[in-house]
């Protein structure tokens, strides 16, 4: 029996043998990946839809945008040459050295996270509605090379040397109190169980260092009560000046929209402050093709921005805005 199928697979590998190679050939083809990757002009996150508060009064839509990259296969790659703002970047430039995938995911992972909890902040606290933080989190989304620890990628960082931390100064405070060269004992919180590491404290400019860096996120109690709905594809901190106005605009009884499509990028830290990020030109070319009236950026990606608006030809108006105040009362003045 097995004679018999054997030589039946050998005909016909001897017979199809061209077809047969050609195939594998285009498979290869479609599938090896080349150590790049291509950047493409991204699209909308309608946040209207992501958050559970209701307003029947609102007529437009705050939206984030996000870049599109794709795998460099050789079929995108040779697209790349042929659409344009298909932007071919080495994989290096995009990726970090210090950690593994799954730790750089679950980087990006707190970073969604405590952008999040920051423009809830943010917009609780215009309208003066109940927010309160119960409790603070406090996860490293940095090791430097340096450093001498057995500390990981998202670990929760509880004690340093038996002294309870909430935040990044409490850190530096402690590390500024002890030696160049000692080890500091560290309990974290990692895969849900707290655990002991170690961090030895070395020296930079004259500053104690265990080569770290957090960032924080919160547990809220608001009032009304709010969840944003995000997708597991979905990660990063870009979001956060969106987030906080589409928020805002969810609890108050007016529309900031004003009925248009609004669309921006941009971090929010507690304080209303927003920050750069990467990508504007891609996300400004995807909030132009869905066709929105208004795109906010950070205003350290003005320039950036300015100068593909101009090289595209796009119509969409740009504004760059260092705060939550300035793009709410740029909205509230907001005409087409």
């Amino acid at each position: 029996m097995f004679t018999k199928l054997y030589e039946k697979i050998k005909n016909f590998i001897v017979q199809n043998y061209k077809f047969l190679l050609i195939l594998i050939v285009l498979y290869f083809g479609f599938t090896y990946e080349l150590p790049y990757v291509v950047y493409t002009p991204g699209g909308l996150v309608n946040l209207n839809e992501r958050i559970n508060l209701k307003n029947d009064k609102i007529k437009g839509s705050i939206s984030m945008c996000y870049v599109s990259l794709m795998k460099g296969t050789l079929p995108v790659l040779a697209l790349s040459y042929i659409i344009p703002n298909w932007d071919i970047e080495p994989r290096e430039n995009v990726t970090i050295d210090n950690g593994s995938i799954d730790e750089l995911v679950e980087v990006e992972k707190i970073y969604l996270e405590s952008s999040i909890d920051n423009a809830t902040i943010v917009a609780y606290e215009a309208l003066n509605k109940d927010i309160t933080i119960k409790k603070e989190h406090n996860k490293v989304i940095f090791i430097a090379d340096e450093a001498k620890t057995n500390l990981k990628l998202g670990d929760e960082i509880i004690k340093v040397a038996g002294t309870n931390v909430s935040s990044i100064d409490d850190i530096k405070r402690i590390v500024s109190e002890h030696k160049v060269g000692e080890k500091l004992k560290i309990i974290v919180k990692r895969d849900k169980k707290e655990q002991e590491v170690a961090a030895q404290i070395y020296q930079v400019k004259d500053e104690n260092k265990i080569g770290i860096s957090t960032i924080t996120t919160y547990d809220l109690v608001t009032d009304p009560a709010v969840k944003v709905k995000t997708k597991s594809s979905e990660s990063g901190s870009s979001g956060g000046l969106m987030l906080s106005l589409a928020l805002y605009n969810k609890l108050t009884p007016e529309d900031i929209t004003q009925g248009k499509k609004i669309v921006g990028t941009g971090t929010i830290d507690p304080e209303g402050n927003v920050g750069e990020i990467d990508g504007v030109k891609y996300k400004l070319l995807g909030a132009e093709k869905k066709h929105a009236d208004l795109f906010f950026c950070p205003i350290e990606n003005y320039d950036e921005a300015l100068k593909v608006k101009r090289e595209a030809k796009l119509k969409i108006k740009i504004k760059a805005v260092k705060t939550f105040n300035e793009a709410l009362t740029y909205l509230n003045n907001f005409s087409s």
